[in-house]
């Protein structure tokens, strides 16, 4: 039976006609927010404008943008159960993604790069132990999910080649109240995995940090920056940004002794520009911007309440506020782009 569905579902999928994202207007960026009492997810141009606004029933955390077609997965702020693929030309939902039973989806997906698949990081319920969804998209059918090699993964970025990066956060939660349960005893790791879900390299920090909690990611060359949030104790400055390439350590970089403190210590988005010579990291809590180099040498540090999107665009970066602002943002500072009545969350997602 769930062979002759997932057939049926794939014919039904291919009755639906396949939109690109330049018939809604080629967005750069998803975003999900709140209005007034409703949570939205928006289509945004390169200069903040909202070409698309699409209802959601429950606070939203990241997306993912299928890469041909104008198809967003917009995820449940964590713990939750819900990824609804998105038909942005209508609005409608074309799909409402469920994990197994005790599982729960943890904010992030990915597509692969034709977009016949879908990988979705998840936890189990009781435990957190980490597990990365696969979901043929014809109908979105799961097919297979494989371990994420940790504990409570969050995000999640497929590389050029097709293996996958898993940024395992490391804390254990409880799956109704998000209580930390293992704070003592946590290791955060970042796991590359294969096109097929086979453990190809794992690394994690050193023993003074394993309560550095890796969260987010965003390409960069041929790996991943890394952005962390510290649970441990707040005498000392700890890094927010690392840098990793297969087959290599971590590098840390952290700023100036000056600096140290300025994110209280959580570094909530992370992006790197097309060109790789610029990685931001944006904490919500301190109302801070940090700007470092390519080679993760600190270079600025800018102030703007509640920041947290990030995104690459065009040949810049991109920054979302929960005061409905988005900005460039660059070496010469921040310069408003658009101001809109949705009070953006955590992530400004960039397609393509």
């Amino acid at each position: 039976m769930a062979t002759r569905r997932a057939f049926l579902a794939g014919l039904a999928a291919a009755s639906l006609p396949r939109v690109s994202w330049a018939e809604v207007g080629s967005p750069a960026c998803l975003a999900a927010g709140k209005r007034g009492e409703e949570f939205v997810l928006h289509g945004l141009s390169d200069q903040g404008e909202s070409l698309f606004e699409i209802g959601l029933p429950a606070r939203g955390h990241a997306a993912a943008a299928h890469p041909a077609q104008a198809l967003a997965v917009a995820f449940a702020r964590r713990p939750g159960t819900f990824a609804l693929v998105l038909d942005c030309l209508t609005g409608s939902v074309r799909y409402r993604l469920t994990p197994p039973e005790g599982r729960q989806f943890n904010g992030h997906g990915a597509f692969s790069a034709d977009g016949a698949l879908l990988m979705t990081s998840e936890v189990v319920a009781e435990g957190s132990a980490g597990r990365i969804g696969v979901w043929e998209t014809a109908g979105f059918t799961r097919i297979d999910e494989w371990e994420s090699g940790g504990i409570g993964p969050h995000d999640i970025r497929r590389l050029a080649d097709g293996r996958l990066v898993v940024a395992n956060g490391g804390i254990q939660t409880d799956p109704g109240d998000r209580t930390k349960l293992n704070i003592d005893t946590m290791r955060p790791n970042l796991t590359l995995l294969s096109p097929d879900g086979a453990l190809l390299d794992q690394v994690e920090l050193a023993a003074e940090l394993q309560q550095n909690s890796i969260r987010h990611l965003a390409l960069h060359g041929d790996g991943v920056a890394f952005a962390m949030q510290w649970e441990g104790d707040a005498a000392e400055p700890v890094p927010q940004l690392g840098l990793w390439v297969p087959g290599s350590a971590p590098q840390l970089c952290p700023p100036p002794d000056a600096q140290g403190f300025a994110m209280k210590g959580y570094a909530g988005s992370i992006a790197v520009n097309r060109a790789g010579d610029l990685i931001v990291l944006t904490s919500a809590p301190a109302g801070v911007v940090m700007l470092f180099d390519g080679a993760g040498k600190w270079l600025f540090t800018h102030p703007r309440a509640d920041v947290s999107g990030a995104a690459a665009v065009g040949d810049g970066l991109r920054l979302t506020d929960g005061q409905g602002g988005v900005w460039a943002y660059g070496r010469g500072g921040l310069a408003s782009l658009a101001r809109n009545a949705t009070a953006w969350d955590n992530h400004l997602i960039a397609l393509g």
